[in-house]
């Protein structure tokens, strides 16, 4: 009863405009956003279930047309109610239903300028973006830097992973989104090279829940933003590209035709870990950019380039992985970079047809470009030339490549952002999917471009084969993946490593500390719709029978995501359905084994499942057990090991 009129309290103060005041609450009344004008100074604040999740934090910006940061007022606010339905078949949940409150708040700068904050407020998701009509003859407009923040209670500590420098790294590529995490950080610690954190980023608020922050619907109408970092008191505000990424090229601050609006900034808040890894807010508030005659395929893909490396993109090893395919019943194979000198374009339509064979399809690799990097592997300046990337794929289509990898990107700036957009859109008209790498968060691309399917942006599985280091922390890597980095988006990591020693005669290099089972149970908790995996010919030999056997009939699309367990950075228990059919996975990234009482009662009633487990001396176990009652379903995962139950 009490809990009742609590509800009937909050619905009556949501969706009020009182002075220079205004709020909107989430369907069930639980979230709740308050927007005010003290001192000309716009701001928000978010609580749920009573209790501050952000403190007051800033909004606005100030662009070449005026300042709409500072004296402003709140001259009106207008609500609906938003109650849609959508399929999309690359992420985490084919059939999404959202439902929310928008509440548009109208402001107006001391030149009487109007600019309107939309906010949209779904059970567990915020959505807030920036309109700004047509100024008189004004009819362009530059974002030259945004004012909105994100400002967290002192308790809070994060798990965050740094904006790179730019033109670091190998031949001068960064950022690519792939440094490490920091887990459980004090709120106002630095990041490491000085220029903030990449989306998404999670905050844990003590004893009160979890805050996931990111961005949604960037396109070639604006650049990618960042988290700066904090200020003592804990407030984070949005930030732009640096203007040294791309070498230079390209300008730092956006710039649109009016009337336009930026992109979305999302916030998930929970009191558990199940909205942010759950929530579908990075596809609910976008909308497709156009239309394709396609129907595209996704599925499951060799990749000789992640164990065999560069001296495996020559012919012969490519039909070797082309049969590793076709043994699997796996639909593709990637091949990478140098394919154009070390095969050459009139044996690569002869290897595609070879692969048409053995019904399987091939995926090619691009350099993205070279004007703003160092990139020597090939083929290179193709991708940034529209002239030249409209012939080549043209050639792609007539030969029957499905797919492309582009790669080495290497900033966030608006002219990348075109880049990625045209590459998807001619991708598109020569009926090619394509996967980004060395590249960007996808920011609501699965639903925004149709032949979309996945993206790097992830410390991904090359650093395991480069660096001892990346095994002795890829149990900890994995248990933060699928509470951060793949809630928003495809990840193409391209994992499920299976050789022991991590070269091309599983006899030398990088010793993998994981088990066979976690490598597997990775395989369902890293989702993308394409995956390529790191399997080798030597593993259907060499590997556990079971492992081979769940690996030839994995899915890699799934029809809905629950979590059920875990903590960041320590273990992760998460299931998908995949049809009728459930896949529970767990890792565990402690030094212990780890008991746990799972509640499974969403795959169904009493039945019969397959268990693959840790057996003795950690090697890969299948059995089937009897589910009596899923609801109290006890598994043990061992250090470093996992487990997997099909249902």
């Amino acid at each position: 009863m009490k809990r009742v009129r609590l509800l009937l309290l909050l619905a009556v103060a949501c969706g009020q405009t009182w002075g220079q005041k205004t709020s909107v609450c989430s369907p069930d009344s639980l979230l709740k956003v308050e927007i005010s004008v003290d001192g000309g100074m716009p701001s928000y604040t978010v609580t749920y279930n009573g209790k501050v999740f952000l403190e007051r934090s800033p909004l606005g910006f100030t662009a070449d047309v005026g300042d709409f940061s500072r004296d402003m007022t709140l001259t009106g606010s207008k609500t609906r109610s938003i109650n849609e339905s959508y399929k999309l078949d690359r992420i985490k949940q084919s059939n999404v239903k959202y439902t929310a409150n928008e509440l548009k708040v109208s402001l107006a700068n001391k030149e009487n300028k109007p600019v309107d904050v939309t906010f949209r407020v779904s059970d567990n998701d915020i959505a807030l973006r920036y309109e700004m009509p047509r100024y008189g003859e004004t009819g362009s407009i530059v974002i030259q830097n945004e004012a909105t923040g994100f400002n967290f209670p002192s308790q809070t500590t994060t798990f965050l992973t740094p904006q790179s420098d730019a033109m670091i790294g190998w031949k001068r590529t960064k950022p690519s989104y792939e440094e490490e995490y920091t887990a459980d950080a004090p709120l106002a610690a630095r990041s490491k090279y000085g220029h903030g954190f990449t989306f998404p980023c999670l905050f844990h608020i003590g004893g009160d829940g979890w805050v996931l922050v990111s961005e949604t619907g960037v396109d070639s109408r604006y650049c990618a933003s960042h988290l700066s970092d904090a200020t003592p008191e804990g407030l984070f505000t949005v930030a732009f590209p640096m203007p040294e990424e791309n070498n230079g090229n390209g300008t730092v601050a956006p710039g649109m035709a009016l009337p336009g609006a930026t992109p979305w900034r999302t916030i998930t808040v929970g009191e558990t870990l199940k909205p942010i890894v759950e929530t579908t807010v990075p596809w609910d508030v976008v909308e497709p950019r156009y239309a394709s005659e396609h129907k595209y395929k996704y599925g499951r893909g060799t990749w000789s380039w992640i164990m065999w490396q560069d001296g495996s993109i020559n012919y012969d090893d490519q039909k070797t992985y082309i049969d590793l395919a076709a043994d699997m019943g796996y639909e593709y194979v990637l091949i990478d970079n140098w394919w154009n000198t070390n095969i050459g374009r009139d044996k690569m339509a002869e290897l595609a047809g070879y692969a048409k064979s053995k019904n399987v399809s091939l995926l090619l690799w691009y350099s993205s470009s070279g004007y703003w990097n160092d990139i020597e592997q090939g083929p290179t300046n193709l991708m940034d030339n529209p002239i030249a990337r409209k012939r080549e794929m043209r050639w792609l289509r007539k030969i029957g490549v499905k797919g492309i990898k582009v790669d080495f990107f290497g900033g966030d700036k608006q002219e990348t952002m075109r880049l990625y957009e045209a590459i998807l859109s001619d991708a598109d008209d020569n009926g090619l999917m394509v996967i980004f790498h060395g590249c960007t968060l996808p920011r609501g691309w699965e639903r925004m471009y149709p032949n979309y399917v996945g993206s790097e942006a992830v410390l991904a599985s090359e650093n395991l084969i480069f660096n001892q280091h990346f095994d002795d922390n890829e149990a900890f890597n994995a248990c933060l993946h699928p509470f951060i980095r793949n809630t928003v988006g495809c990840m193409e990591f391209g994992g499920t490593l299976l050789n022991t020693r991590l070269n091309r005669t599983n006899d030398g290099g990088c010793v993998r500390k994981t088990t066979d089972v976690f490598q597997i149970a990775t395989a369902v908790l890293f989702q993308n719709p394409i995956q390529n995996f790191a399997i080798t010919p030597n593993n259907l030999a060499d590997a556990p029978k079971s492992v081979m056997d769940f690996m030839k009939g994995v899915p890699t699309t799934w029809d809905e995501t629950v979590f059920v367990d875990g903590y960041p950075g320590k273990y992760c228990v998460l299931a998908r359905r995949n049809g009728e059919k459930w896949y529970v996975a767990g890792i565990n990234a402690t030094d212990k084994p780890l008991k746990l009482k799972l509640d499974l009662s969403f795959t169904g009633k009493e039945g019969e499942a397959e268990y693959h487990h840790d057996g003795a001396n950690r090697q890969a176990a299948l059995k089937t057990i009897r589910m009596k009652n899923p609801s109290k379903t006890q598994v043990t995962i061992q250090p470093e090991g996992g487990i997997v139950i099909v249902k």
